[in-house]
């Protein structure tokens, strides 16, 4: 299994910045992409942005330009950050970080979520 754990959420006024982590530990090698994804009350998870092991980023078209992905690759765990400039009050919700299961076709890893709260 793989066990991803966010961390950096908070409350920030509008305008601020803040940085995303996201710590993959345990079987690392069943995962390769990672994504970042956020939910508000009562609407789906939509995707905000990916990263390959290369360090290919994509992202929503609505955070372009203010979200920056990265990750660091290590022998046991893998890193993903999300920095997230000129925060917009649209910008809050629970983010999590997933990772498909390359062994099994469909399964996803999900972390628990980080809370970012932006104040106008």
């Amino acid at each position: 299994q793989v066990q991803l754990v966010e961390s950096g959420g908070g409350l920030v006024q509008a305008g601020g910045s803040l940085r995303l982590s996201c710590v993959a530990s345990g079987s690392i090698f069943r995962v390769n992409g990672m994504y970042w994804y956020r939910q508000v009350p009562g609407s789906q998870r939509e995707f905000v942005a990916s990263i390959g092991t290369g360090g290919r980023a994509l992202y929503a078209d609505s955070v372009r330009g203010r979200f920056t992905a990265s990750r660091d690759n290590g022998a046991d765990s893998q890193t993903v950050y999300l920095q997230i400039d000129g925060l917009k009050p649209e910008d809050t919700g629970v983010y999590y970080c997933s990772a498909p299961d390359l062994w099994d076709p469909g399964k996803v890893f999900w972390g628990q979520g980080t809370q970012v709260t932006v104040s106008s």
